[in-house]
């Protein structure tokens, strides 16, 4: 692996998931032909969904050849968690006039080493919760004698498996992500071998 630490090897695209307190770089080489650093300036504004006055504000450094994003981890330090709408804007030195040239979304997400926060998505949690509900009802089910109680609940079964499906399929999604991140087999393909007739 490289040392993220030295620019050259910082990546060329924006994150997607930020961890508080984590140390930031990245560089915006291809932005250098078209806008040239000694007369023009790169930053980030961000919002948080669902709390718009929560924001993130970043600005790059410029040097001939690239636009370089570094935030120590004291700032990102500050940082809350959730998911944040990014744009980044190419602004004119000599008129201040700007432009949006991205936009995505980032994630900040908490740090394992300073946090005691759960770390489990909403989608984990929930089917931690469906789980739950399930066994209860099954539970009620099975000591119940009325006809139309257990009626109702087999009804309530049935909603709380297909709910369970849903956040099941979003979980292992997830899960599969973060593997093909971290370069391990997300299990989503087949791989089949052909012997010689």
């Amino acid at each position: 692996m490289a040392n993220i630490f030295d620019s050259a090897n910082y990546p060329t695209k924006e994150p997607e998931i930020i961890v508080v307190g984590d140390y930031l770089s990245w560089k915006r080489d291809d932005l250098v032909s078209d806008y040239d650093p000694g007369s023009y300036a790169l930053t980030y504004s961000a919002r948080k969904d669902g709390a718009g006055s929560t924001s993130i504000s970043i600005t790059a450094s410029e040097s001939s050849s690239s636009y370089y994003v570094e935030v120590g981890s004291s700032i990102s330090g500050s940082y809350t968690t959730g998911d944040y709408e990014w744009q980044a804007f190419i602004t004119r030195s000599s008129d201040s006039e700007r432009v949006i040239v991205d936009e995505g979304i980032w994630n900040v997400v908490e740090n394992y080493a300073s946090s005691t926060a759960d770390p489990a998505s909403f989608a984990k949690t929930m089917v931690d919760n469906l789980q739950a509900t399930l066994e209860s009802l099954s539970t009620r089910l099975t000591s119940s004698y009325s006809i139309a109680d257990r009626s109702n609940t087999l009804q309530r079964m049935d909603d709380v498996r297909r709910q369970l499906v849903f956040y099941e399929e979003r979980y292992r999604k997830e899960i599969r992500k973060q593997r093909a991140l971290n370069g391990q087999p997300t299990g989503a393909n087949t791989l089949v071998r052909f012997s010689k007739i």
